[in-house]
């Protein structure tokens, strides 16, 4: 009989083990914590959008739309879907079609799974978690410090070190049009030192040129015109403030003029957020979105974080990630332990505590190992002597070495257990 072949996962869709669990909970506690803070409100859009809500809102000639969408045809009706690479495009229909703004501004924020069919990597993968904001409605440079600042603080409250900021104006649509001109030009002079990726954008989008990665291109790109010198008052003035509001919060920063961003939609404002040359988070000003995708004009700013690479250095600042699974392990052998096992769990249960009951048999030393490993505070024990006695043992998994050995181990009433457990719980915190 031929062996039966293992079902592997899709390249560059991982899984989240729970190993790795305890970062992503804190992580979604500290964002979910810190957006409260902010009086951001939470939305949930679906993972499948309409294919023309990404080639209108993200542009049809950025990489994300040319090569990295994960799109098919509905067999039901022929519709033109794609698995949603990006979610600020999702958030903007979703409050288009409900009218979220009607009554003035909205601030939403979102977190879920995006995919992009890239080559997968470190910190990039082909399914990837993001969590992002959106401020609806709200047009000066205010918002733009405050996103920024919401950033600032999930940083802080994780305990990441090292986390730099970059901006930069992309100003308006016509400030870049003649920006864009004489990017062309420049490149043109320069034809004979593009890559075959930089022929390709020179007249579809340019601006992205700036942005390569390419070594031999760096110098070529560092001495092509600045799109900062072609602002005119208005965006400078919103630059300015947005700065002047970060230095009020003494937040420091540093403008790096080639940075554009991947999306079609940005106007004014744009930042990253950087570690060690790699880009954790990212976002900016979004003003001509809601127009480009049908609704009325409406100023809006935001940005996203990419979760994996966020958890990544999370790990590095705090290796030992995981946490206890239980407050409680009950330990129990016997067919009348176990009743009373379940009657204890399910009591300590009402009070709050998590609680594992060990399951499948075993002698007590398999059991206490399991206890041990579990990170329990305390054992619960019931056996054959206790059950005999209506007691039950605690056994203090977590105690001080200096702790006398009758505090460590010591056997209550089972009409006192839960109390018994909650009091030295509330002692010791």
């Amino acid at each position: 009989m031929s062996k039966t072949e293992k079902i592997r996962g899709v390249r560059g869709m991982n899984d989240v083990l729970p190993a790795d669990e305890a970062h992503w909970r804190r992580l979604e506690d500290v964002v979910a914590a810190c957006m409260r803070g902010y009086g951001y409100q939470r939305i949930r859009t679906p993972i499948v959008e309409q294919t023309r809500l990404f080639v209108r809102g993200i542009g049809e000639v950025t990489d994300i739309v040319e090569k990295e969408m994960y799109s098919f045809t509905d067999s039901l009706n022929g519709e033109a879907l794609t698995l949603r690479p990006e979610c600020t495009a999702g958030v903007v229909r979703a409050a288009i079609e409900h009218n979220l703004t009607y009554d003035g501004p909205r601030r939403l924020w979102y977190t879920g799974p995006m995919f992009r069919h890239e080559r997968p990597q470190k910190g990039r993968y082909r399914q990837f978690h993001q969590v992002g904001a959106e401020a609806l409605g709200f047009g000066g440079p205010d918002a733009d410090a405050e996103v920024i600042l919401l950033c600032q603080r999930l940083w802080d409250d994780l305990g990441l070190p090292g986390v730099q900021l970059e901006i930069n104006s992309l100003g308006q649509s016509q400030e870049r049009h003649a920006h864009r001109e004489a990017l062309i030009a420049y490149l043109e002079a320069n034809a004979d030192q593009l890559d075959e990726d930089a022929r390709r954008r020179l007249h579809s989008n340019p601006l992205r040129i700036l942005d390569t990665k390419n070594p031999a291109m760096q110098a070529l790109v560092e001495a092509a015109p600045k799109l900062i010198a072609f602002l005119g008052e208005e965006s400078l003035a919103h630059f300015d403030r947005l700065q002047a509001l970060l230095r009020a919060q003494n937040l420091p920063y540093r403008i790096n003029p080639r940075l554009v961003r991947g999306l079609d939609y940005y106007n004014l404002t744009v930042f990253e957020w950087v570690v060690d040359g790699l880009t954790i988070c990212g976002g900016g000003r979004y003003d001509p979105l809601v127009e480009m995708l049908g609704g009325r004009p409406t100023p809006a700013c935001g940005f996203a974080l990419g979760v994996e690479r966020v958890i990544e250095l999370m790990r590095r600042a705090e290796p030992q990630g995981a946490e206890a699974s239980c407050d409680v392990y009950v330990v129990h052998q016997g067919a009348q332990a176990e009743l009373a096992a379940f009657q204890a769990a399910e009591r300590l249960r009402d009070t709050g505590l998590d609680v594992v009951m060990h399951c499948g048999g075993g002698s007590f030393k398999a059991q206490f190992r399991r206890a041990d490993a579990s990170g329990a505070f305390v054992a619960v024990v019931l056996g054959d002597d206790e059950i005999a006695a209506g007691e039950a043992t605690l056994k203090w998994l977590r105690a001080d070495d200096g702790q006398a050995a009758d505090a460590r181990q010591f056997r209550v009433p089972l009409g006192r257990l839960t109390e018994a457990i909650v009091e030295r719980v509330r002692d010791e915190g």
